[in-house]
């Protein structure tokens, strides 16, 4: 928030807001529209873009807004944004490619639809900041590269687990330490949790029950995780990561690490389930610096070499405000892929299914993700769990089987699974075999 903060008062004193266009109208654009409308100078939501409009509508009378122009042409929607008018779209090209929208949220939550939207707001030059850990640690590295290619933004966020944490890594990093872990605190896991089991939870929390399952059987986590680890080209120390279970306050959990095996492999992402504070992320850091260690053991922070630092709490939208600025101001990206991946979320049975059988995506009835390494990811041919939504099994699958390319029917001309070909051949990763029965 600091300089952030009189940035944006500045450029509300001057009448030249950030003009800020949302994909997706659920739970957290909902959130972020009344932030920016009601709390935040210097910024205005100037369309939101739904595929329900009712919902996109909804937005906007939640945060107060009394009039709202329902746009179905580029012009309409560029003569609403001059006369600061609220506007709401169906379709997201108009977003994209209207003049007058500076920035783009991408709050959807999901891999096709989103993809196709970032690629095309880049290609306009339009920054994009992702709300959507799914989509980067599926297809970040190559939406970046997209976005590299024309010079403009691709960046998470601040509020999320994974900006946080990267908040935190580079605050660790500038006082001189090496971060050696990046961890997320989870309160609760069950990787079989279904819809079903999560309906009742989701409907008083007013969220989307798949995603809030999504949430409960670990698969947003290693969403979070993975993309933590491509923007820091941290790793796994094995698959699904370590997840120890502990009630124990953070900063006395540092001796479950072993430093020389974390030093080896250049550091590594992992969550603990059940301690304290909660929620929150840590970030566990290595000095073996005489001067260091001694001023850090006076400051209460232990005598090392490993150190914990954490911050209790994620914020959601009320922090992505701040992100639009720093983006769009200060050219400043949160978060985003350092290169190709590094990370990646594999496909994970959560019940026996038979051949014929069809997966129904993440937080859905039939797989969880685990993150794995992607040089093992690519060697054991594994499947993304962002990319298995609709794929009919051809072999018979056992509950908790990790699942590969040869598992499914690979669909011959799929935008995302074309999207994640090129991913793998830009970053000269095993490509994906047309001989896996494509049809």
């Amino acid at each position: 928030m600091i300089l952030v903060d009189k940035a944006l008062q500045f450029r509300e004193d001057i009448g030249n807001p950030i003009r800020v266009g949302i994909i997706g109208a659920g739970y957290m654009a909902i959130g972020l529209t009344n932030q920016i409308f009601r709390y935040v100078p210097g910024m205005e939501v100037v369309v939101i873009c739904n595929r329900t409009i009712d919902k996109a509508i909804h937005c906007y009378r939640q945060a107060g807004a009394e009039q709202v122009n329902v746009c179905e042409t580029r012009g309409s929607l560029e003569d609403s944004i001059a006369a600061h008018q609220p506007a709401v779209t169906t379709n997201p090209n108009l977003v994209c490619e209207a003049e007058g929208v500076d920035i783009i949220v991408e709050a959807t939550g999901t891999i096709e639809y989103a993809a196709r939207m970032t690629l095309n707001a880049v290609r306009h030059k339009k920054p994009v900041i992702l709300l959507n850990a799914e989509l980067d640690a599926t297809l970040g590295p190559v939406l970046k590269h997209y976005a590299d290619k024309e010079n403009v933004i691709l960046s998470g966020s601040d509020g999320d687990q994974p900006g946080v944490i990267m908040n935190l890594y580079r605050f660790v990093k500038s006082n001189g330490l090496t971060p050696l872990v990046c961890g997320n605190i989870k309160g609760f896991l069950d990787f079989h949790k279904n819809p079903d089991d999560m309906r009742e939870y989701a409907r008083k929390a007013g969220q989307n029950v798949n995603m809030i399952t999504n949430f409960t059987d670990g698969t947003k986590i290693a969403f979070e995780q993975a993309s933590v680890a491509n923007a820091t080209g941290m790793k796994v120390a094995q698959r699904g990561m370590m997840a120890h279970r502990s009630d124990k306050h953070i900063d006395d959990l540092i001796d479950i690490y072993d430093i020389e095996q974390l030093k080896a492999l250049g550091g590594v992402v992992d969550y603990v389930v059940g301690p304290q504070p909660g929620p929150g992320i840590y970030v566990y850091a290595y000095s073996e610096d005489p001067v260091t260690q001694h001023y850090l053991d006076y400051l209460k922070l232990g005598k090392g070499p490993l150190y914990s630092f954490y911050t209790p709490y994620h914020l959601c939208f009320f922090e992505v405000p701040n992100s639009i600025a720093r983006v769009f101001q200060f050219n400043d990206a949160v978060m985003a892929p350092k290169a190709g991946p590094v990370v990646e979320v594999a496909t994970t049975a959560k019940k026996d299914m038979k051949a014929g059988e069809k997966l129904d995506g993440f937080g859905g009835y039939t797989a969880y993700g685990q993150c794995e390494n992607t040089p093992v990811f690519n060697q054991e041919r594994l499947l993304p769990i962002g990319l298995c939504e609709g794929l009919v099994l051809k072999n018979n699958v056992r509950k908790d089987q990790v699942l590969t390319f040869d598992d499914v029917i690979v669909p011959k001309d799929s935008f995302i699974f074309n999207l994640y070909k090129e991913q793998q051949h830009i970053f000269a990763t095993r490509p994906v075999r047309e001989s896996a029965a494509v049809q």
